[in-house]
C-alpha cells in the first residue's frame, strides 16, 4: 500500500478568483504524471479540467484517474477515479465522487454539499449508508482543494516554515484540517528542462491518508500555472515519486529555465 500512497496524494494536492486573467487554469487543462518505485514505473495518473452544470449553475468538473501499469499491475492492480464539481467564482465544491479499486479493496462514495442548509451528505453506495456532516466556514474536498490553492496563494505571501491550512471533508472521516508547509524555492530537473518550483510538505493528522513521518514533499511550478512538477515520499526502504510526464491546455506559459 505504501507504494501506492502517492496516487491518493496526487489527487489531494494533486482552485476562487473564477475564470479571469489571474486564475491559474481553464477548462481543457490536462496533466499526466508517471510514478516510480525503484526501477518500476508503478502507475500513471491524470487530472483533467472540464466544464459542467450542477443545479443550473456552470461549474468546473475535474476528473482525476490513476492506475497501475506493466509489471506493477501484476502484483497489485489499482484503478482509482476521483471527481469534483466546484464553483467557478469562489471554488466551493458542490459534489465529490470517489470510485476506487485497489487490489480488491473498493469504495464508491459521493458527497453533495448543501450550503443553504450548511450540511454535506455522504452517500456510501457500496455499503448502502448515508452520513450527514455540518459545514462551518470554508470547506474543500480532496480535488477542489488543489485548485483552490492554485488560485488563492501568492508567492510573495508565502513564508518559509509556515503552513497553509484548509478545512477538508473526505469520506466518512468528517471535517479535518489539512496543512501544507512551505519549505522555499528549489530548481527541479524534469524531462522538459529545469523548472523553478515552490516546495511544500503536507502536515496531516496521523491515521488518515498519510502519516507525518512518511516525509512527503511536493514541488509546484513557480509560474502562473502552479502545476505539480514532482511529488516524493521517502520510505523506510527506498523512495517513491511522481513526475510530470505530460500536459496540454495550460492557461499560461510553462516557464523552463534556459541554460
Amino acid at each position: 500500500m505504501k507504494k501506492l500512497i502517492l496516487l491518493s496524494f496526487l489527487f489531494l494536492t494533486l482552485g476562487a478568483q473564477g475564470q479571469n486573467e489571474q486564475s491559474a487554469f481553464n477548462p481543457g487543462e490536462w496533466l499526466k504524471f508517471r510514478m516510480h518505485y525503484g526501477f518500476l514505473n508503478a502507475s500513471y495518473a491524470t487530472l483533467q479540467v472540464k466544464s459542467a452544470t450542477i443545479n443550473d449553475k456552470s461549474v468546473y468538473h475535474v476528473v482525476g484517474h490513476g492506475e497501475t501499469t506493466g509489471i506493477a499491475s501484476w502484483f497489485f492492480k489499482v484503478e482509482d477515479t476521483y471527481e469534483s464539481y466546484f464553483d467557478k467564482e469562489d471554488g466551493r465544491p458542490y459534489r465529490f465522487v470517489r470510485k476506487i479499486n485497489e487490489g480488491g479493496y473498493t469504495k464508491d462514495v459521493e458527497i453533495n454539499f448543501n450550503y443553504k442548509e450548511a450540511k454535506a451528505e455522504l452517500n456510501d453506495k457500496k455499503n448502502k449508508k448515508k452520513l450527514n456532516f455540518t459545514l462551518q466556514g470554508n470547506i474543500q474536498d480532496l480535488i477542489s482543494a488543489f485548485y483552490f490553492l492554485r488560485n488563492n496563494y501568492k508567492t510573495e505571501d508565502l513564508e518559509e516554515g509556515k503552513a497553509i491550512t484548509l478545512k477538508m471533508l473526505y469520506d466518512d472521516d468528517g471535517v479535518f484540517n489539512f496543512k501544507l508547509k512551505y519549505l522555499g524555492k528549489e530548481i527541479i530537473n524534469t524531462k522538459y528542462g529545469k523548472v523553478e518550483c515552490l516546495k511544500f510538505r503536507p502536515l496531516v493528522q496521523s491515521g488518515r491518508i498519510f502519516k507525518e513521518q512518511e516525509s512527503l514533499s511536493l514541488w509546484v511550478s513557480n509560474d502562473d500555472n502552479r502545476i505539480p512538477i514532482r511529488i516524493k515520499a521517502d520510505l523506510a526502504v527506498g523512495a517513491i515519486k511522481a513526475d510530470l510526464d505530460g500536459y496540454n491546455g495550460l492557461k499560461h506559459q510553462f516557464k523552463i529555465i534556459m541554460d
